[in-house]
């Protein structure tokens, strides 16, 4: 039977999981519609998820066209869980993009479209709600070309649209698959979730128009996108396979990118498996989606096999935010860290580290965040917690050079490594590029090793407490004792050394900046303009008429909750936003700090007292 992977992508609210179930349902996948308001959808089976009426991890459910298995990929439409977006879209075969008829673009659905554009993922458009008053119809396929730069081809119009009466006639529009697979057209069909108009020329479009996935054999090849926790406590790891297969008892390699830029080997063996859509199948083949059990070690985003590493998906950035936890009951302090470091052990991109006075510092996209995290620590944990204000996740950029260097022995606190290293700044975007000045065969190949994943490692703390992109280190001098020297003397000694170069180059802090888009109506102008000025942001342009103004330039990601919250109050509800990550800026005045978790390398005693406790 072939496979099919799809997405379903939306705005928060647009429909999105009651189109799943409607595509459940009218396929016989289940047999009864589930409600979001009444918590018994089928993709939203987290308790939080049921309570809060939201789409809050990816979830996999399976309908079939005659021979055709559709994998249906149900994504979270808030912002802040967008880093379950980019996971979804990295096994997908095509997307669903739905955009309600009342409500029509909003930022998110923006964001998403040009993110569909950029990976070249063969797009439907389903415009719900038709029957919804003020629903609109042309209006809103104007909107579609313009504001998402779509090639957009109505395949039905509305008779009665916007009444309970609305219905879906087909029309006589030709659309290929290769017009779809290249993106030349995004056919848009148009109904309701909840009545079911229109849903059968949007299954129609699914079977004919979306290209199904490509089973390919040869050297094991899949991708980790996501991993939930088992009632037992274990992993559960959901794969899409791209090539091999995996069978219960095999033992299997994974690898993926680690936090300083380079690659991390583990493996596992397969304790139990589940093919989605096929519970009878003895093994997960190439083109399916599956769980699989027994990888211990596994996390978001891992690749299984051993083959070239694909490069880190361009896409939407890490969260640049952070808060401090606390538990509400100090006696408690100790089992949330441990709650929160098995949180981010299976979600990356939580990095839960110690803070400051006791607590846990993890980093978010947005507010929405914390509400979900407090609420998994107290059903899953048994552990309330507070948070602290959200704080930007800083930077430092290195400035100058700087060069040092520590020769073998000459003391107790001496260890048995040479290690000479120099630090410059590296272009933007580039991150951490380690060389060697000196020969290759001038150190075992494990304790160049150990230099190069020590240098990395370090980089996470510059001068101030803050991560170091960016920046190129060079070792200019090697040395070692064939009798004495061990790879833990170079990981040991490297921090010394990298951190007294780090701080001869200097280092500037800087804060992470959104770039926006603001469409506002021309009344509220100069209040609009007034307001942003004192949240920082800097207005690069204006463009407008007598109706509506876009704005254009950048803002302190700090500051962007606050002033998504603001506009709809500045702008009587008028008001469209959307921004995006766009470097960082210098922080003016004293720099900002944070904690240190690795001993302190700028403090000689300190840091080997830090490595004898350990």
């Amino acid at each position: 039977m072939a496979t099919m992977n799809i997405g379903i992508l939306a705005h928060i609210d647009a429909g999105k999981t009651s189109l799943t179930e409607r595509l459940l349902f009218d396929t016989g996948a289940i047999n009864q519609l589930g409600s979001v308001d009444a918590g018994t959808s089928q993709t939203d089976t987290n308790e939080i998820e049921r309570r809060r009426g939201i789409t809050i991890r990816t979830a996999v459910a399976p309908f079939n066209l005659g021979a055709l298995q559709v994998n249906i990929i149900d994504t979270p439409g808030h912002p802040d869980f967008i880093a379950e977006v980019e996971r979804a879209l990295s096994v997908l075969d095509g997307a669903v993009l739905v955009v309600s008829a009342v409500e029509g673009v909003q930022a998110q659905t923006r964001v998403l479209a040009r993110t569909l554009r950029r990976l070249r993922l063969p797009t439907l458009l389903f415009v719900n709600k038709i029957d919804r008053m003020g629903a609109r119809s042309d209006e809103l396929l104007d909107d579609l070309e313009r504001k998402l730069g779509l090639p957009v081809a109505a395949m039905s119009s509305v008779p009665g649209l916007g009444t309970p009466a609305a219905k879906v006639e087909r029309l006589d529009t030709e659309v290929t698959k290769p017009d779809v697979a290249t993106g030349a057209i995004v056919p848009a069909f148009f109904g309701s979730a909840m009545t079911g108009a229109g849903i059968p020329d949007l299954l129609s479009a699914i079977e004919h128009l979306l290209p199904t996935a490509s089973a390919m054999t040869g050297e094991l090849r899949g991708t980790v996108f996501s991993v939930e926790r088992a009632p037992t406590g274990g992993k559960i790891a959901y794969v899409r396979l791209h090539a091999g297969e995996i069978r219960q008892r095999q033992r299997v390699s994974h690898q993926r990118h680690d936090a300083e830029g380079g690659i991390s080997h583990h493996s596992g063996r397969i304790t139990a498996l589940r093919v989605i859509g096929d519970p009878a199948a003895r093994a997960l083949r190439s083109g399916s989606i599956g769980t699989v059990r027994g990888l211990t070690s596994v996390r978001v985003g891992d690749q299984l096999g051993t083959g070239p590493m694909p490069d880190r998906q361009a896409g939407f950035d890490e969260p640049r935010l952070q808060t401090i936890v606390h538990a509400v009951d100090p006696a408690q302090e100790v089992r949330m860290h441990q709650a929160l470091t098995a949180l981010a052990d299976a979600d990356p991109l939580i990095q839960a580290r110690p803070a400051d006075g006791g607590g846990t510092s993890v980093l978010l996209y947005g507010e929405v965040q914390k509400e979900v995290v407090a609420a998994t620590l107290a059903d899953e944990f048994g552990v309330e917690v507070t948070f602290s204000e959200s704080e930007p996740l800083y930077v430092e950029r290195v400035v100058g050079a700087g060069e040092a260097f520590e020769e073998m022995g000459g003391g107790p606190d001496r260890f048995v490594a040479t290690i000479g290293l120099r630090v410059a700044p590296g272009e933007k975007g580039t991150g951490i590029r380690y060389g060697l000045e000196v020969e290759l065969g001038s150190l075992p190949a494990a304790f160049h090793r150990a230099v190069e994943e020590t240098v990395r490692q370090t980089l996470r703390q510059g001068l101030y407490g803050w991560a170091v992109p960016d920046c190129v280190v060079m070792m200019t001098r090697s040395g070692y004792s064939s009798a004495g020297s061990t790879a833990g003397d170079f990981r040991s000694l490297t921090p010394l050394v990298l951190m007294a170069a780090l701080e001869q180059a200097g280092t500037r802090v800087c804060e992470p900046l959104d770039a926006f888009e603001c469409e506002v109506p021309e009344d509220v102008l100069g209040v609009v303009l007034s307001t942003f000025a004192g949240y920082g942001a800097v207005v690069r342009d204006t463009v407008g008429d007598r109706a509506t103004w876009t704005l254009t330039g950048s803002v302190p990601a700090r500051n962007v909750h606050e002033l998504r919250q603001r506009l709809p109050g500045l702008t009587h509800g008028e008001g469209v936003w959307i921004s995006e990550p766009s470097g960082d800026r210098p922080v003016s005045g004293l720099p900002p700090s944070r904690v240190r978790t690795d001993g302190n390398p700028l403090n000689r005693q300190e840091y080997l007292r830090h490595l004898a406790a350990m």
